[in-house]
């Protein structure tokens, strides 16, 4: 009797980041801008972080400045930090309610869409606001919205009277969250219709031998297709509840509206770049930095309860 020679399988070999190159160098060029990106103005920058505890002097440098500890913290909690606080959570809110679901109903529009040439034409001019400067946006809106505007002239001739589209603290923060909606939506469908070219087609063919109408289908197969993409987006879109920018927000201000433009990045902006304030905006800036990890880590899990993959 011959015994049988068991053979085991054969191990998984990992390969060399060198010959991973070789494979796909233009792949790992391309990653060079982003990385940078990242290295520079995020990873530096957080050598810096403990000026946040000190009284930070730029000629002493952060080896040589006093160190005081939760100071700057105390002083912004005794400040009118909700003012900036409850301005930022609403902004970011109506953001996350109007503006995260544009691109996916977008994306789910142009999946529709049967005529690929058209399809193609439309997807490029939707993208082109997105390279559109803030500035230049603002400046249209200014344009449009203000005392000699179309929009301006043509209400006030409806309603009767005037509407102060750029000073009234209750339109202040709809310009603001429209503005980005005609200029990211387009931009953001990108990675939804990504994630649509991999649902079967042979579902919707069933589906249509089913009896299964148009919403029918969606509702059934499109949706729950890309429903872990949205979960994933929308984690990685609770770290940039407290990120408002500043930019956008201080081209809108004027005096009118600064009870509602006053938000948690324009307090760092302005503490830190106008008034020479380092240690304070950093603080404020750390305090951001760490709500907004609790955030993510926070949704993850609730995503993992859900029975989502999640971000990790």
């Amino acid at each position: 009797m011959t015994a049988v020679k068991k053979t085991s399988a054969p191990a998984h070999k990992k390969t060399s980041f060198a010959v991973e190159f070789k494979k796909h160098p233009w792949l790992y060029i391309m990653l060079i801008p982003g990385l940078l990106y990242f290295i520079i103005f995020k990873y530096i920058p957080m050598v810096f972080l403990p000026i946040a505890f000190e009284n930070y002097v730029p000629f002493s440098g952060m080896l040589g400045s006093q160190w005081v500890g939760l100071k700057w913290f105390e002083y912004f909690f005794k400040s009118s930090w909700w003012r900036y606080l409850s301005n930022t959570l609403i902004l970011s809110v109506m953001s996350i309610a109007f503006t995260f679901p544009a691109p996916i109903i977008l994306a789910l529009l142009l999946n529709e869409m049967r005529s690929l040439h058209y399809k193609k034409i439309t997807q490029t001019l939707l993208y082109v606001p997105h390279f559109i400067s803030i500035v230049i946006v603002v400046s249209i809106t200014y344009v449009i919205f203000g005392t000699d505007g179309i929009v301006y002239k043509l209400t006030t001739q409806l309603l009767g009277h005037s509407v102060d589209y750029l000073g009234d603290p209750k339109i202040f923060r709809w310009m603001i969250v429209g503005q980005n909606i005609w200029k990211e939506t387009g931009w953001g469908t990108i990675i939804f219709l990504a994630a649509l070219t991999n649902v079967d087609t042979q579902l919707y063919e069933a589906a249509m031998i089913d009896g299964a109408n148009r919403a029918q289908r969606l509702w059934h197969i499109t949706l729950p297709a890309i429903r872990s993409t949205i979960v994933l987006m929308l984690v990685l879109r609770m770290g940039s509840v407290l990120d408002t920018g500043y930019e956008h927000l201080i081209l809108m201000a004027n005096s009118l509206n600064r009870t509602v433009s006053q938000t948690l990045d324009v307090f760092v902006y302005q503490s830190g770049i106008q008034n020479a304030q380092y240690s304070y905006a950093s603080a404020v800036g750390l305090m951001k930095s760490v709500v907004s990890v609790v955030l993510v880590v926070s949704a993850n899990k609730i995503a993992h309860a859900l029975g989502e993959d999640g971000l990790y």
